[in-house]
């Protein structure tokens, strides 16, 4: 994570924290509540917005707490290649 940081602390724009899109679906160190531990990003952007796979729950977090929280991406949803 550390690489993607400029000098200032803020996050390099052509770099997004460990690398995820838009329909991942990420495994986190820590269960929610609910009991599961598997969340499906929904937004990237000024933060991450995650929604927990077993209740629903929507959460936004920073880029340096998501890349904390991350443990292992389990499916990834590939981009369509650019068009010219």
């Amino acid at each position: 994570m550390a690489n993607s940081l400029n000098p200032s602390g803020a996050i390099n724009p052509d770099q997004q924290p460990a690398d995820v899109n838009v329909g991942d679906v990420i495994q986190t160190r820590k269960a929610h509540p609910c009991g599961s531990d598997q969340w499906q990003v929904y937004r990237i952007g000024a933060d991450i917005g995650l929604r927990c796979l077993g209740c629903n729950r929507l959460v936004m977090l920073p880029y340096r707490q998501f890349a904390r929280a991350m443990k292992k991406r389990i499916s990834s949803v590939l981009k369509p290649p650019d068009s010219p």
